[in-house]
Parts: structure tokens; sequence; C-alpha cells
């Protein structure tokens, strides 16, 4: 919703684009090694990052412009519902905590990229890789579209971009242009642009929010008149559903969703591709140890990002002058539009740089991730085994441009309800590779067959169960949560899908095994799973001790 350009604020947002601009190709030169042909180099950094870069990096990854822009519009639309995300994140690290250290010291040991390249030397097998493979990209691509569905948010409340322009190209020109840059220092640069971006992009965050959660509240008569707002709208009925249109506590009914929708969150969550890299890009296993300590920082900045919904609501974002609601106000641009109503223009603009650079640093990780695995699990694997190291590095550049422009067509040319959707289906997706990267470091007794048929019968499931719940802009995976068989009750159905996938991996492992089926050949040794920096198994990384 477009209020004219605000002269202001795009001078700053501008002026913060082109300093990250120039960090992104400066990147190219910090920290690189000699080694510079190999895919180690270009998609992990060189496996070189300490604590501190790590935890920014990992935090610039974590949380995005998406997370800026819909964590705050799930609560501006719906109450507690949209506090989910607190929960899932502090559930998180506790798990990962248990296994990323393990997932480390293997990649580092065997000069593993990814996480299907894991799965392919700890099983022996190309199928099951190839699964995880492919299941991470499919994953990756909506959540890189939604990226830039929060750069267009941005846009257009500062009254660049969108519009009512009939010219197709001048009306996206903006986001062309952050496109080009994005896909130009990190085709230039590699992992190594996001990762110094992201002390710009997390400490821009960090102090927005918190003038926010101070400033704002002053200007709309304090957190008490703030939660009444919040109460007085979600109290009022749906003439429709003749139901209220949220709640400020989460209703018993509900209350199985919200627990089964965190918890698969949580497991989730590092096994998405850009994650996992961001992991692998650590120095030493005690970087990532430190860094699941410290990241539930994160967690707090969460929470009060989450209560800027409520401070929408006071401030009565998505309502005319005469406080009547605006016929088809989209929630995504809460924020924004609550940013500009009540900031200063200059400030508005730091606010917008930091909206829109967590749109980039996220993004770039995201490519880099999805062009590794292809690189790696598909096109090596299957396409050409004797590529060389400085070839895997120039088809992975290739590709990495190729997954930006995949999601710059899917935002311009489709309905932005639809990439949410397919985003939600994409948690769904990555789940199911749990079990198989996670069970494979702490033991080989599942089958390979029996962890694909597992795998298998997830997405299918997943995805059936999705397919059937309609939107409103959408006539299918309009939702992620649906009746669970036996219980009956309303959960997330990746977690649904997951238990599903374990059983079928569980029971077909005791068939697999009493038939005496073969099992592929495990490359790893007990000793890779606690490797530590400096250990002389470490000494030739990051080059591949076994080249599949």
């Amino acid at each position: 919703m477009s209020h004219g350009v605000n002269t202001g604020a795009l001078v700053v947002f501008v002026l913060f684009f082109l300093l990250v601009t120039v960090l992104g190709f400066l990147a190219s030169r910090w920290r690189r090694s000699d080694n510079g042909l190999h895919l180690d180099e270009w998609g992990l950094g060189g496996r070189s990052f300490g604590t501190w870069i790590t935890w920014f990096l990992l935090g610039g990854d974590l949380y995005t412009a998406y997370t800026f822009i819909a964590v705050p519009a799930a609560v501006y639309g719906a109450g507690a519902a949209g506090f989910f995300a607190v929960p899932y994140t502090i559930i998180a690290y506790p798990l990962v905590f248990l296994f990323l250290p393990r997932l480390w010291s293997v990649a580092r040991s065997r000069g593993y990229v990814t996480p299907a390249d894991f799965v392919r030397g700890r099983y022996g097998s190309r199928g099951l890789a190839l699964a995880v493979a492919v299941t991470g990209i499919l994953a990756t691509m909506p959540y890189i579209a939604l990226q830039l569905v929060g750069i267009q948010a941005v846009l257009d409340t500062l009254g660049v971009g969108g519009g009512s322009s009939s010219n197709w190209f001048v009306k996206d020109l903006p986001l062309f242009l952050a496109f080009a840059v994005l896909a130009a220092y990190t085709y230039s640069s590699g992992l190594r642009a996001p990762a110094l971006i992201a002390f710009v992009k997390d400490t821009l965050v960090y102090i927005v929010i918190i003038v926010a959660v101070v400033y704002l509240p002053m200007r709309l008569g304090g957190y008490g008149h703030i939660f009444d707002a919040a109460a007085t709208k979600f109290n009022a009925v749906n003439p429709k559903t003749h139901q209220p249109v949220g709640s400020m506590i989460t209703g018993p009914k509900a209350q199985w969703g919200y627990a089964t929708l965190a918890f698969g969150s949580a497991l989730a969550l590092f096994m998405y591709p850009h994650t996992v890299t961001g992991v692998l890009a650590a120095k030493s296993r005690n970087t990532v140890r430190r860094n699941m300590a410290i990241l539930p920082a994160y967690s707090l900045m969460l929470g009060l990002l989450a209560l800027l919904g409520f401070l929408a609501i006071a401030a009565g974002v998505g309502k005319d002058a005469n406080g009547k609601a605006i016929a088809g106000f989209n929630p995504q641009l809460a924020v924004p539009e609550l940013f500009s109503k009540l900031f200063p223009d200059w400030f508005t603009g730091v606010a917008f740089a930091a909206i829109g650079i967590g749109a980039l640093v996220p993004a770039a990780i995201m490519s880099i991730a999805a062009a590794n695995l292809f690189t790696r699990n598909i096109y090596k694997e299957f396409l050409r085994p004797d590529a060389t190291p400085e070839a895997e590095t120039k088809v992975a550049k290739v590709v990495s441009l190729l997954v930006k422009v995949g999601a710059l067509v899917f935002v311009l040319g489709m309905d932005k309800q639809l990439a949410i959707n397919l985003q939600l289906l994409g948690g769904i997706w990555i789940l199911q590779t749990f079990v198989s990267v996670v069970a494979g470091l702490f033991t080989r007794w599942f089958h390979r067959w029996a962890l694909l048929a597992g795998w298998a019968v997830g997405m299918v499931y997943g995805t059936w169960k999705a397919y059937g719940i309609a939107s409103p802009a959408t006539k299918h995976f309009g939702g992620s949560s649906a009746a669970i068989p036996v219980i009956g009750q309303i959960g997330y159905i990746g977690l649904t899908a997951f238990v599903l996938n374990l059983i079928v991996a569980v029971v077909l492992t005791l068939v697999l095994k009493a038939a005496k089926a073969p099992e592929g050949v495990d490359e790893t040794t007990a000793a890779d799973y606690s490797a530590e920096e400096g250990d002389p198994e470490l000494a030739d990384a990051p080059q591949p001790v076994a080249a599949h």
C-alpha cells in the first residue's frame, strides 16, 4: 500500500544498500586462501569462520526478511498462534547441539559439502543421496522467493516498485536491480559475501527492534493500551465463520496444532541446506558447539519482533482515516506500514534497510546451498563423475544464478500467496530427510532401502494432505495443519508424515535385515564423528578424503 515516494527513507535505504553491495564484492578477497578453485572455498567460505562470524552468518541465515515480515504479520492477523516461532527456535538449539558437531566432524574429515554427501558416504546409496539433494533444492526454492517478497513489501511501502504503472519493467525495476546486485556479488564472492554482510544486517535488526519496542509504545500509549487494542480486535466475530478472528491465548482446540507445529519446525530447521551450509563453514567443532549455545539470543529478538504485530494493531495499520478496516489489506505489509507511519523518515529508512538486507543475506546463502547440492549430488554424481574441483565451482556459480532467476520469475509471475503456501510445503518436505541424516550420525542400523521407502511415504503423505487444504487465494496447499490419524486432533502435517516415515524405515529395516538384503558400503569411520580441529585426519581439509 503505497502513499507516494518517501524520499528521506529511500535515501537512507539506498545508502545502506550501496554499503552492503561494496562489502559483497570486497568479500571475494576476505580470508581468501590459495585453494580458490575448490568448491569448499566458494560454497563454504574455506571452512574458516570462527565463532562470531558463524554466529552472525547463522543469525542472518535463520532470521530472514520474511521472518521480519511474516512473524509480526501472523500475530497481527491471528494473535497468539503467531508466536509459535518463538518456542520452536528455543526447542531447536538443544536438539541440534546433539548432532551438528558430529555432522561438522564427519563432513570436515571426509570433505563433504552437503548433507546429501554425508548420506551418500554413510549408506553407500546414490539413490538416497539423490532424494535428500532433490528435497533440499525443492524446499529451498520457495524460501528464496519469499526473500524477494520481503524486499517487494519494503519497496512498495517506500513508494518505489509495485504501484500502478502498466509497464511491468518499470514497475519491477527496483526489484530487478536488487536481484542483479545480489546475483553478482554471490557469483563473485560465494559464501564470504553474506557472511560479511550479515554483520551489517544483524546489527541493524537489533537496533531497529530495540528502538521499536521502546519508542513505539511511547507513541501508542503504553503496552497496556496496545494489548487492549489487540484483544478488542481478536474478540470481534468473523461474520463468515461466526468465530473470533483471533485470540490473545492459544485455546484448548488449537494447542495440539501449536505444539506439533513448533516441534516439527524445530526438527526441520537445521535440515534446510542453507542452515547446514552455515554450520559446515565453521572452522572447528567447538565453534559449532559455542554457536548452538549463544544462538538463542536471537530467540529473544524474535519474541520482541513478534510484538510488532500487536503494535501495528494499536497503531491502526490496515484501517482508513475513519477507523474502518481496509478491504483486502495485506497483513504482510503490517510492519512496513507501522514503521512508515510512526518512525521519522530517516529511521524508517534504517528499518527498511534492515529488512531489505535481511532478504539479501539468506537469499545468497540459500542459492549457494542449492547450487552445492546440484553440483555435488547431481552433476558430479550422475552427469560428470570426473569433474575437477574447478569445474565443480564453475557449475555451482552458474546454478546459483539460475536458482535466483527461478525465484525472481516465480515472484513476478505467480500469486504471492502461492509462494507462502509452497514454503509451508517445503517445511513438510525437508523434515522427511531428518531420519536419513540425523540417524546416520549415530547409527548405521537403518537399511538404505528402508530409509528411501520411509522418505517416499513421508513425502507422498505430506504432499497429499497439504494439497487438500484450500486457501482464499489458491485452490491447494493452503496450510500445513490437518487431522492427525488415530488421535483425531488437528496437528502439523509435517510431523505426522515424519512419524510415518520413521515407522516405515524401522519396519522395513527389520524385514530387509531378516532377508539379508545387501547394504551399501560405509566409507566413514568411528573417528570421523568426533574429530576436532587439528586432528591428523583433518590436516588436508578442505580437500575431500574420499571422492565418490
